[in-house]
């Protein structure tokens, strides 16, 4: 079965960017119960999360998917934090560069879609075709599924992920996060790729 990934950090680690009670409810309930239900309905399946995602997708079933998709994008949420954020080094901060034009450039993209996102969804920071962009999914939508680009890092925009610490302000939560909580640590070996690229945990006996 899928079990749920640990937090890489304590509860009150992103304090006050993100407070504590956020996280307990937004890992221990929200994100549990999406693993939950993949384990119901899949039951003696020990296939990756990722095979279960795409193959749910290929057959259509939005139940399945939903869930399998969810599971792995606030796994890949909470991998995109860090409680102490550093510059974006070496490599990732030149494709940056190259994309954007500066990192200021790159904030005012990511604040622009997450906030354009219309109803619940997700702002990403992806590589495709030699470059970065910044593209958002609605709903469970991830947005390598077709293989067309790489996730480098994701905000959650569903209101579950910020209303306790901002209210309706979403624009104040993604400047916040962007500056304060991006792991671009992280989002450096998503580029890099090989073995340090992100996977859902393998399913346990």
């Amino acid at each position: 079965m899928h079990y749920l990934p640990p937090l890489p950090y304590a509860l009150d680690a992103l304090e006050p960017a993100i407070g504590a009670e956020t996280l307990r409810i937004h890992h221990g309930k929200h994100h549990a119960k999406y693993v939950q239900l993949v384990n119901e309905l899949t039951t003696a399946d020990k296939r990756p999360l990722e095979a279960l995602i795409a193959d749910a997708a290929g057959r259509a079933d939005r139940k399945l998917f939903n869930n399998a998709a969810q599971a792995w994008n606030h796994a890949f949420f909470w991998e995109s934090m860090a409680p102490a954020s550093t510059p974006p080094p070496g490599n990732l901060a030149d494709a940056i560069a190259r994309s954007f034009g500066d990192l200021a450039r790159l904030r005012s993209e990511f604040v622009a879609k997450g906030l354009a996102q219309f109803g619940s969804g997700w702002v990403w920071l992806v590589a495709a075709a030699g470059d970065l962009q910044v593209v958002t999914t609605h709903d469970a939508g991830l947005p390598w599924l077709d293989g067309s680009c790489v996730p480098l890092l994701v905000c959650d925009v569903w209101e579950h992920a910020y209303y306790l610490d901002y209210r309706n302000e979403r624009d104040r939560f993604l400047g916040t996060w962007f500056d304060q909580l991006a792991n671009w640590n992280f989002a450096a070996g998503q580029l890099a790729g090989g073995p340090a690229r992100y996977r859902f945990p393998l399913p346990t006996d």
